[in-house]
């Protein structure tokens, strides 16, 4: 028995959709843009149609944000389902980031990374007191 088309179309997905079933865009546009725009690799080869035609295996390097997302493709979906069963389509080869915003200053007290939230009553306090003083 020989496979046919439709067997083969199973084990094969459109990037811009594979990237929009795991959840990386929020929508199927920003995806094939990303693949349109040349900055995606596949298997360390870079693509630039979202047509491209990816299966459980090949790893994916694209930046998202500010990070560089370096994911492998464990399986493929018919659907873009609930964040757990998006989250089984592939494994994260990024190493761990630091998940704290805060960090110990060298003077004790702990400050936020840029663009890590309100800050704090004290830093609200310097941030004034320095905006009275004069230069």
């Amino acid at each position: 028995m020989t496979a046919g088309p439709r067997d083969t179309a199973r084990d094969k997905l459109r990037i811009d959709k594979w990237l929009w079933h795991a959840r990386f865009f929020r929508t199927r546009a920003l995806a094939a843009e990303l693949a349109g725009s040349g900055r995606l690799r596949i298997n360390s080869e870079r693509s630039s149609r979202p047509s491209h035609q990816v299966r459980p295996g090949d790893v994916l390097t694209f930046p998202q944000g500010d990070r560089i997302r370096v994911i492998r493709i464990e399986a493929l979906s018919a659907r873009r389902g609930p964040a757990a069963e998006a989250q089984a389509l592939y494994t994260d080869l990024d190493p761990p980031a630091a998940t704290s915003a805060l960090t110990l200053a060298p003077t004790g007290l702990a400050q936020r990374d840029p663009g890590a939230g309100r800050p704090t009553k004290l830093q609200r306090r310097k941030t004034c007191a320095l905006r009275r003083r004069d230069p």
